[in-house]
């Protein structure tokens, strides 16, 4: 990677905040390993997202479990260096098949990091999630650059409403046009972000196509998304 003067945006996070006690307890006893292999390779950011939705476990039980298990992984990620990225998943379709609905909007998300009291955790910004729950660009004001650990770019479907968008059926960015890209770049920018930006669309037509005409596509779309951006920005 550094002979190819490549860096790593981000890595996974290997601990599932929501895992059974014992195996969250063995995640924990086995993280420190984890970290001198990512600090080796010179990550610095790690996320992992919040599954907004629970069989038994309702909102407040919930909202305590991950409170206390964010705060104890914050701790040893922050003796290592590294920041944690949260994401909020937004998708009616998906949080609302289990019993108890749990974290689906920014708000909440930034509530339960506050609650956590880590300096050391932010937010994982998907322009999908952000969408499908039915968040604006005002919604993103005030946020600052260690507000933000990392950044998503996708489109959503054209022919589905709001309420009918699959968490694992997406575009890519500017294709529809559904999404207000500009506005959510005017203000990530304006926030003074400078972290890792990626695409996430899930589409499985990509799998189909040549890699390296995909990695062209792709990079062409980042580029038009930094140039949007910095353009908006420059006209706020």
């Amino acid at each position: 990677m550094r002979e190819k003067g490549l860096q790593w945006g981000m890595a996974g996070l290997p601990v599932a905040l929501d895992a059974p006690a014992e195996q969250f307890r063995q995640a924990l006893v086995d993280l420190p390993a984890d970290l001198e292999l990512l600090t080796a390779a010179g990550i610095t950011r790690v996320g992992t997202w919040i599954r907004p939705m629970h069989q038994e476990l309702d909102h407040r039980q919930n909202w305590r479990l991950h409170q206390g298990r964010i705060a104890l992984v914050a701790a040893l990620l922050e003796d290592a260096g590294l920041r944690l990225g949260l994401e909020y998943i937004g998708p009616k379709t998906f949080w609302s098949t289990e019993r108890f609905p749990f974290i689906h909007s920014l708000r909440e998300a930034r509530e339960l990091i506050a609650e956590t009291g880590a300096r050391n955790v932010g937010l994982i910004l998907d322009t999908y999630h952000w969408h499908t729950a039915a968040e604006d660009a005002a919604a993103l004001e005030g946020l600052t650059d260690a507000d933000i650990v990392s950044v998503d770019l996708n489109d959503a479907r054209a022919d589905r409403e709001l309420d009918e968008q699959q968490d694992l059926d997406r575009r890519l960015p500017f294709d529809t046009g559904v999404i207000d890209l500009d506005g959510f770049l005017r203000a990530i920018t304006v926030a003074g972000y400078t972290g890792p930006v990626k695409i996430e669309p899930f589409m499985a037509s990509l799998a189909e196509r040549p890699v390296n005409e995909v990695l062209t596509q792709i990079s062409g779309l980042l580029d038009r998304a930094i140039t949007a951006g910095a353009d908006a920005a420059g006209q706020r």
